[in-house]
């Protein structure tokens, strides 16, 4: 079994080929192949490698399927004994990736 820890946006994944995640939106256009080379981790077959921050030699294709938005979270402020109350939604702006292939230089 193949699969990366990968940072990506300020979050850190793990990533298997063949698989889609949603990341926060990468301002891209749909179906453009994109790659990740910020590779924290690396665990092909037993073999593991863990870069310092990074692993140089090791590059991440995907392929995006959909840029999408994430479910809404109720933002809701209040101030006991004031009668101040505050409710307000969000919608964060996601990209859905599809993992094509792991590949060590």
């Amino acid at each position: 079994m193949k699969y990366a820890i990968v940072e990506i946006s300020g979050k850190q994944f793990w990533v298997e080929t063949g698989k889609f995640y949603d990341f926060n939106r990468i301002p891209t256009e749909l179906g453009k192949e994109i790659t990740l080379n910020r590779v924290l981790l690396i665990n092909n077959e037993g073999n593991v490698l863990i870069g310092q921050p990074y692993l140089e030699n090791v590059k991440i294709q995907g392929k995006i399927l959909e840029h999408l938005r994430g479910k809404k979270k109720i933002v809701y402020k209040m101030r006991s004994k004031k009668k101040t109350r505050r409710k307000q939604g969000h919608r964060q702006d996601l990209t859905r990736v599809l993992i094509e292939n792991i590949a060590i230089n």
